[in-house]
């Protein structure tokens, strides 16, 4: 087992070291200063800015409202200028990792037993361990994840209502939350080649096998690689009281054998995760696409069909061109029965000050309906 990262800082004039943790995988920052209410927001973001970390010793609630000063003075930098869409996108991508740099800088100790000794601080016990598991000792984290981990464990709490569904899913923390419902309209609405058996490939929250199971499909297998998604997805299906007609396993896209339905809703943009949650939006080289596509004809029962939910987006930043999706297509040995599209509905795609707008607002979401050649 590899050695916990370790952060360093020195207090009242004694050298301190705790446990670094970050979700996001940042690296623990090697200048940290004691900071607390008398800090001014100007300073604050001059430091963070730099590569100073701020651990934090005054009001809890203070830290919060300091953190949102330096949001609102990230947002006012001027925005690198694009004159393409893939310009766009890497700028954007920039910008966003520098924003999440700067902003992860406000830190937290968080004790043995997750509490955190400052005033007015919430209790975070039920959401650390929700996230992390068992305690394995004091740590030292940014104050950014702590408010992730509150909010994914209010929508834990209190799921997210899927109309195609007619239910609520609670996603984990660390497990993509189905916010956008248009491909499982999709989904919801494709005709059925068998009732018989369904693959979910990448199942996460559970919500395309429990949508399957919905629609009368007598047994659905659903994979997943991510522990936090595999417990999740038997949590869900728990919940809509589903577990005797779906199978939770954890493998590497396909299960053993062949189904005469098998979907898959890959993540949608060839890029490169800056974090392990990203691996839900960003698919790097495609590799998921692919190994989808590539495994599908021996995983398909004769006259089965391969569902594949994908967003064309990337096509509209420049990442990867419609000639190469059909190619990908065609060399699995694979042919297209028919498409089924839908245009999203999500608020970012009305948002003309998202820098991405153009793109967003061509976007197109598909159920490719793929078989065998």
């Amino acid at each position: 087992m590899s050695t916990p990262a370790q952060i360093t800082w020195n207090e009242a004039g004694a050298d301190r070291t705790a446990r670094w943790q970050s979700e996001s995988g940042h690296a623990a920052p090697k200048r940290v200063m004691i900071a607390d209410d008398k800090l001014t927001a100007d300073t604050a973001f001059r430091l963070a800015s730099e590569g100073t970390a701020l651990l934090w010793r005054g009001d809890y609630q203070n830290a919060r409202q300091l953190l949102q000063a330096l949001a609102r003075r990230i947002e006012r930098k001027p925005r690198k200028a694009a004159t393409t869409p893939i310009d766009a996108f890497n700028f954007h991508r920039q910008a966003q990792s520098q924003r999440a740099r700067t902003l992860g800088m406000v830190l937290l100790e968080v004790d043995a037993d997750y509490s955190i000794g400052l005033r007015r601080a919430p209790d975070i016990k039920l959401a650390c361990n929700e996230a992390y598991g068992a305690s394995t000792g004091p740590f030292v984290v940014s104050l950014r994840e702590v408010l992730g981990l509150i909010g994914a464990h209010e929508w834990r709490k209190n799921g997210v209502e899927i109309p195609a569904l007619g239910a609520r899913i609670h996603p984990y923390y660390g497990v993509f939350s189905p916010v956008r419902g248009e491909y499982l309209n999709l989904i919801a609405e494709a005709p059925l080649p068998s009732k018989k058996l369904a693959f979910d490939i990448g199942t996460g929250t559970g919500v395309i096998a429990a949508l399957l199971a919905q629609r009368g499909v007598e047994k659905v297998i659903a994979t997943d690689q991510d522990a936090r998604a595999l417990a999740c997805a038997k949590e869900n299906l728990s919940r809509l009281d589903l577990r005797d007609r779906v199978q939770v396993l954890e493998a590497d896209l396909f299960p053993e054998g062949k189904a005469p339905l098998i979907v898959c809703n890959p993540p949608w943009i060839p890029a490169r995760p800056s974090s392990a949650i990203e691996y839900a939006i960003y698919d790097p080289d495609s590799r998921m696409l692919r190994g989808f596509l590539n495994g599908l004809a021996a995983h398909l029962e004769a006259k089965g069909e391969g569902w594949l939910i994908l967003s064309d987006l990337a096509e509209h930043l420049g990442l990867r061109t419609r000639e190469e999706l059909l190619q990908m297509i065609e060399s699995a040995g694979l042919k297209i029965i028919a498409r089924i599209d839908t245009k999203p509905v999500h608020p970012r795609a009305a948002d003309a000050s998202d820098p991405l707008h153009h793109a967003r607002a061509a976007e197109t979401t598909s159920l490719w309906r793929l078989a065998a050649r």
